[in-house]
């Protein structure tokens, strides 16, 4: 959340920043700022009628001392007087301070100045591409072909038990799924980030923590009896770990990763575009997050860019980063890097991961703070996140690249966790 502060010390670069974003409610800082000075007209009222509550509460028993009681009930009779108006005051302030609360929610998160201009993902600006294609035998198939053909994944099955977008993954293939994972928990803890293993049910509170509550409210699923929500990404419950938390500066930073399923109800999605694992409703994935100094924020997301490059480098995968424009971002967002992969059987890019920096957006909602070293007061950290990595396109690109005429290889990195070289 954007705080009081940011709007009024920088309004026009929130309202420059909101444009970017195409945020279609620009007004509610112009809202946001009235209502400031309303809450700060009635702050200035309460301060004044306080000090002469005060002043007649003193005066009224050296008023009766000194014999004077007539002028002792006239200012009992004002003092009762003041205590309705304060009282009355007291409450339009609150309420005055809940309504700016209530617009503040809904601005999105004001993009980082290196952002690009643009609404749509056509806009966005790629900075990193690797790999060259790979030259696939005459016939190729995509995955979901290769997935029945060698009886690794049933779309059909998944629909009698859930519905679509739910796969039921078999034999060699449930065996890749857990593959990969261990993989990239194994890589994360030895890049430091200490492995947890979160509830994959999230009250409001941690939705409205990390953002996607009110913004993503209709993509959640909603456990309606006990009002939770399926987590959407392990960065919900993850980063919830440390809302009302003051950490020291030495404890920073921190560093996890958590491996979860994820659910998604992608609600308008069809088409050829989501067939087989292209877009789900459940699906794995293996989070990093981290809680840092705002001061090395942009540094640290550099390094999560490259750690997520570094892993699809391993799986020999050709890969490209994109800058994310500022229509395409999401609501928390300052700043995302989205990963795609060749599916060169589709013959079309594939996202795969996106690595954020939500500076103090998220921190602000959660209020996750620091105390400094020394003197100095309390700050809020800067939340970062990134997929490392979301399993379903992953292992659509590694079904389609790496086929042959008598079977799929196995990169070598993943073949001591699947114990096979060859899937046919």
């Amino acid at each position: 959340m954007l705080t009081l502060t940011q709007l009024k010390e920088n309004t026009e670069l929130v309202r420059e920043g909101l444009r970017k974003k195409h945020f279609g409610s620009i007004q509610l800082v112009d809202e946001i700022l009235k209502l400031d000075e309303e809450r700060r007209s009635k702050q200035l009222t309460l301060d004044t009628l306080k000090a002469e509550a005060n002043k007649l509460s003193k005066s009224i028993g050296e008023l009766m001392k000194s014999g004077r009681p007539e002028e002792a009930e006239n200012a009992r009779n004002r003092s009762t007087q003041l205590k309705s108006e304060i009282k009355s005051l007291e409450d339009g302030f609150i309420t005055t301070e809940q309504q700016i609360q209530e617009l503040l929610i809904q601005l999105p998160n004001v993009p980082h100045s290196s952002v690009p201009e643009g609404k749509t993902p056509e806009e966005n600006l790629e900075v990193y591409r690797h790999g060259e294609f790979p030259t696939l035998p005459e016939q190729a198939k995509p995955h979901w072909e290769l997935a029945s053909q060698f009886d690794l994944i049933d779309f059909e099955l998944g629909v009698k038990v859930t519905g679509a977008g739910f796969p039921v993954y078999k034999g060699k293939g449930a065996r890749l799924q857990r593959a990969l994972i261990n993989y990239f928990l194994d890589q994360a803890t030895a890049a430091g980030y200490m492995e947890i293993e979160p509830p994959i049910l999230v009250n409001a509170d941690s939705g409205y923590g990390t953002g996607q509550l009110p913004d993503k409210e209709g993509q959640m699923y909603f456990v309606g009896l006990d009002n939770l929500y399926l987590a959407p990404t392990a960065e919900v419950p993850v980063t919830n770990l440390y809302r009302d938390v003051l950490l020291e500066e030495s404890q920073l930073p921190i560093k996890n990763t958590a491996y979860t399923p994820c659910f998604r109800r992608e609600a308008g999605s069809y088409g050829a575009h989501v067939r087989g694992l292209n877009r789900l409703h459940q699906f794995d994935k293996v989070e990093i997050v981290q809680l840092v100094k705002p001061e090395v924020s942009y540094q640290v997301l550099e390094e999560m860019r490259d750690y997520v490059a570094g892993l699809m480098r391993s799986l020999e995968l050709p890969f490209r980063i994109i800058r994310l424009c500022g229509g395409d971002m999401s609501f928390a967002s300052a700043l995302t890097y989205d990963f795609e992969v060749w599916s060169a059987a589709q013959e079309r890019w594939l996202e795969v991961s996106s690595v954020s920096n939500f500076e103090a957006f998220q921190a602000n909602r959660l209020k996750a703070r620091y105390r400094p070293k020394g003197e100095g007061k309390n700050q809020l950290v800067h939340t970062l996140n990134g997929s490392a990595m979301a399993l379903p396109r992953i292992v659509a690109a590694l079904l389609e690249n790496n086929q042959t005429e008598t079977g799929i290889k196995i990169p070598q990195v993943l073949q001591a966790y699947t114990g096979f070289e060859k899937i046919g």
